[in-house]
């Protein structure tokens, strides 16, 4: 089976499951896929969908997008965008509306420079 354009990803993977000091099996069972499936990701066999790297993310206890990045799912400054859109969101100190005024300038900003992408700022807060 050919290596398909993922092994980066794969390397990731690893790289990031041995930090945690998890097993193969330990982290396919966190993450609800099967050992040979997550073995076949890390080589680079198979590339998993956007579900399945949130799923590993969450049991690595990193972020999604982190993965998605790898995975070539999202562009770096794409993730950038994302991570400010969180902070804001997460931001306990500031009400829904104040969250949304900051969300539509930045997001006009990220326009301005061509960086935007449909929808960013309309989100809706989690």
């Amino acid at each position: 089976m050919a290596s398909l354009n993922v092994g980066n990803l794969g390397e990731f993977l690893r790289d990031q499951r041995r930090n945690a000091q998890l097993s193969l099996r330990q982290l396919a069972d966190a993450a609800g896929v099967s050992n040979p499936y997550l073995s076949q990701i890390e080589r680079g066999l198979r590339k998993p969908s956007a579900e399945i790297l949130q799923q590993l993310a969450k049991a690595l206890r990193i972020s999604a997008e982190t993965l998605y990045v790898q995975a070539g799912i999202l562009d770096e400054k794409d993730r950038d965008g994302l991570e400010v859109q969180s902070a804001i969101l997460t931001d306990p100190t500031i009400n829904e509306r104040q969250k949304q005024v900051l969300l539509q300038i930045y997001e006009s900003f990220r326009k301005e420079n061509g960086l935007a992408t449909d929808d960013e700022a309309t989100r809706p807060s989690t």
